[in-house]
């Protein structure tokens, strides 16, 4: 896992911290509070359901209390949730999960707060420019792609494998890259389809692209969308 500025251990460490500092000044430490945004459904099976396990996870922290919001927008809606968790609910962290909701709309709340840190899934950070108070985390999914483009070119049968993506930003490109590369490696010829969706949940076009990628004779299916749940189904 990659991270710009912050990353797993600092947010233990900050909660370890303030428990422990609380304790020596003799008083019951007030809980961490993190609240977590998601662009689509929190069981979607996929993107957004692992970041809520995520969250589920840090039941078992103490002094951590957190806090969720579901479907919100890659627009200024964020914003408003991001403000909502701070001033509503006294969150000091925020995990703003989807990568549209960096720029500009975590950059411009993040300025207005320093005093809270924010955490961001896929974006670039830019050291000098963006707020020192937001961290970016990432896992290397391109890996696991690559093994399962291996898996798929040793299964096709017609040579020809399908993918169905959101949106062309470079973790989706990478990973569609790393699929093709890992298919090739054991199976040279092997071709592959790319349709983009438009946007992380859209579970008609989904359908629509996954359909018509079998009646151009795909025999394997994958994607990256927000949840495999309805390329799953076609398949």
């Amino acid at each position: 896992m990659t991270c710009a500025s912050h990353n797993r251990r600092d947010f233990l460490s900050l909660a370890a911290g303030s428990a422990i500092l609380a304790r020596a000044a003799g008083r019951e430490p007030s809980p961490l509070v993190a609240g977590f945004i998601y662009n689509g459904p929190k069981n979607d099976l996929g993107y957004n359901q692992a970041h809520a396990d995520g969250r589920l996870a840090l039941k078992g922290v103490a002094y951590v209390r957190t806090l969720e919001e579901s479907n919100v927008p890659e627009t200024v809606a964020v914003e408003e949730s991001m403000r909502d968790m701070i001033h509503q609910d006294g969150a000091s962290i925020i995990l703003a999960t989807s990568y549209g909701f960096l720029d500009p709309f975590v950059l411009r709340v993040a300025r207005e707060y320093p005093e809270i840190q924010f955490f961001h899934c896929g974006g670039a950070y830019r050291d000098g420019v963006d707020p020192k108070n937001v961290g970016i985390y990432f896992g290397f999914i391109d890996e696991v792609e690559f093994m399962a483009g291996m898996a798929a070119g040793l299964t096709t049968r017609t040579g020809h494998m399908g993918f169905v993506a959101a949106k062309p930003i470079p973790q989706v490109l990478r990973n569609i890259n790393s699929f093709m590369l890992g298919a090739r490696s054991v199976n040279p010829t092997v071709t592959m389809r790319v349709v983009f969706t438009g946007d992380w949940v859209l579970p008609v076009r989904e359908a629509e692209a996954s359909s018509s990628l079998v009646d151009q004779g795909v025999d394997v299916l994958t994607g990256h969308t927000g949840s495999p749940r309805v390329i799953v189904q076609i398949a």
